[in-house]
């Protein structure tokens, strides 16, 4: 399947940077997103980042963000990715509303990092075209593509979202639904780690980030990386794996609960364990 045209659905950060590699892929976008004035910043936020990957060689700005159309609502495509709040609730709903508006034939995917795919499926007429199609922060840059298989999803249907994935210039590696996936069963609970090391007084900030970039050669240590991805989505991934998995082992670390209750949710909110 091609794909020509691709609805997605949330244009924040990561919705945004999946509009953005779709289109540059040459593809039609259609881009909805409920809160006022959330596309609108969206869109500024691609042509800044357009602007940064032309002086690299990329495509105009003015050329990709041609093929973005922002749209009132749902509406008929052949794909719909949705990259909403990492919500259950708000999710099921807008699969419920996508399997409605989209043709019988169209694939529905979405972007989640934790929540299972068969929840997501269940509120559909067409499970077997359901499929998690999870990227990584920042879209234009990391080339991840997690793809998640749903109960009933079929072999067509996660062949032709991995050849998506391919063409889109991302490498695609299929995991199957369970809480978290792969990606998110192993990174969060090092993410919460760290946060328990410096709830403990292990070390300040600074020391435990420094010491997981030099000693593991990673290019951003687990509390830097957890303003990236949001406190608030951390706390909510974390919950998904202790209800899950029912264990509480995976439960949130009381000082990163604190944190999203201060509103403190990293680079969104110009503040979490940095001040941005």
């Amino acid at each position: 399947m091609r794909f020509e045209h691709v609805l997605v659905v949330g244009a924040g950060q990561m919705g945004g940077g999946i509009a953005q590699v779709i289109a540059a892929s040459g593809r039609r976008v259609s881009l909805h997103d409920a809160a006022p004035g959330a596309v609108e910043r969206g869109l500024e936020t691609m042509r800044k980042s357009l602007a940064r990957l032309e002086q690299k060689g990329g495509a105009p700005p003015d050329e990709v963000l041609a093929r973005i159309k922002p749209v009132d609502d749902l509406m008929p495509a052949d794909l719909m990715v949705e990259a909403v709040v990492e919500d259950a609730g708000v999710k099921e709903d807008v699969f419920r509303r996508a399997d409605e508006t989209l043709p019988a034939e169209a694939i529905l995917a979405s972007n989640t990092s934790s929540i299972p795919i068969t929840s997501l499926a269940v509120a559909t007429q067409r499970p077997d075209r359901v499929i998690g199609m999870h990227f990584f922060n920042p879209v234009p840059v990391l080339e991840l593509v997690e793809v998640v298989r749903g109960r009933q999803t079929s072999d067509e249907t996660s062949e032709a979202i991995t050849e998506l994935a391919r063409d889109l210039g991302k490498t695609p590696a299929v995991a199957n639904d369970f809480p978290g996936f792969v990606s998110n069963r192993i990174l969060m609970p090092y993410i919460n780690e760290a946060v328990y090391a410096l709830q403990d007084g292990v070390a300040e900030v600074e020391a435990i980030d420094t010491i997981a970039k030099l000693g593991f050669a990673h290019p951003m240590g687990p509390l830097a990386l957890a303003d990236l991805i949001g406190l608030d989505t951390c706390v909510a991934i974390m919950k998904v794996l202790q209800n899950g998995l029912g264990d509480d082992k995976y439960a949130p670390a009381a000082l990163l609960e604190q944190y999203v209750e201060q509103g403190k949710l990293g680079r969104k909110s110009n503040e979490g364990f940095y001040i941005y």
